[in-house]
């Protein structure tokens, strides 16, 4: 009887051990796939140029509907908010439980109107994991459009803009994005084949 307990307690002891190492290895073992940044597109078509000035309400409303349809987030589960930086915030399920999701991220906008958002500060429910290990858990759970890369090798999401699917063909590119000041603008260009010339 003695014997068989200590058996007993080895082998849960064991299992126990194994699933911890099968964990660390999961979470920090290299991945194989590189994110595709989009192309950088340079190629203008005539039409008709505007610049749009927003606020960081209206964008976030703007950003916040877009990824409820996305996303076909019901519930609200996603938001982003546009203050001194840019911050997300949402959760991923694991092990049967929604786990807490905070990013915040500085906004740089690229030559061609795209936007990169590099990554300041990040959390995962209590989990100190290393935050490039975050953006690939991040990236494995959210099913982003193509125009949204993450790559978590360089801590940063590419949001290229000038890559949205828009149904009425305009084409947008960012011009400014300062939050501090409150100071956003967008180009807006009608390609003269939307309005049939």
């Amino acid at each position: 009887m003695q014997r068989n307990w200590k058996r007993l307690f080895i082998g849960l002891l064991s299992i126990n051990l194994f699933i911890v190492i099968l964990l660390f290895i999961l979470l920090f073992s290299p991945t194989a796939d590189t994110p595709t940044i989009p192309e950088q597109v340079t190629e203008e078509k005539a039409g008709a140029a505007f610049t749009v000035r927003s606020s960081k309400q209206n964008l976030s409303q703007l950003v916040n509907t877009y990824l409820d349809k996305a996303l076909h987030d019901t519930k609200g589960k996603y938001t982003v908010q546009f203050e001194e930086d840019v911050q997300f915030h949402g959760s991923v399920r694991a092990f049967n439980t929604d786990i807490p999701v905070s990013i915040r991220m500085e906004p740089i906008v690229q030559k061609n109107g795209d936007l990169i958002l590099q990554q300041k500060e990040m959390s995962l429910g209590l989990l100190l994991l290393p935050k490039n290990k975050i953006l690939e858990y991040v990236n494995k759970q959210v099913d982003l459009p193509d125009w949204v890369v993450i790559d978590p090798k360089n801590e940063q999401i590419h949001v290229a803009v000038t890559q949205m699917d828009i149904k009425s063909n305009f084409n947008v590119r960012i011009q400014q994005f300062d939050l501090e000041n409150n100071q956003l603008s967008f180009r807006i260009k009608v390609p003269n084949e939307t309005l049939g010339f």
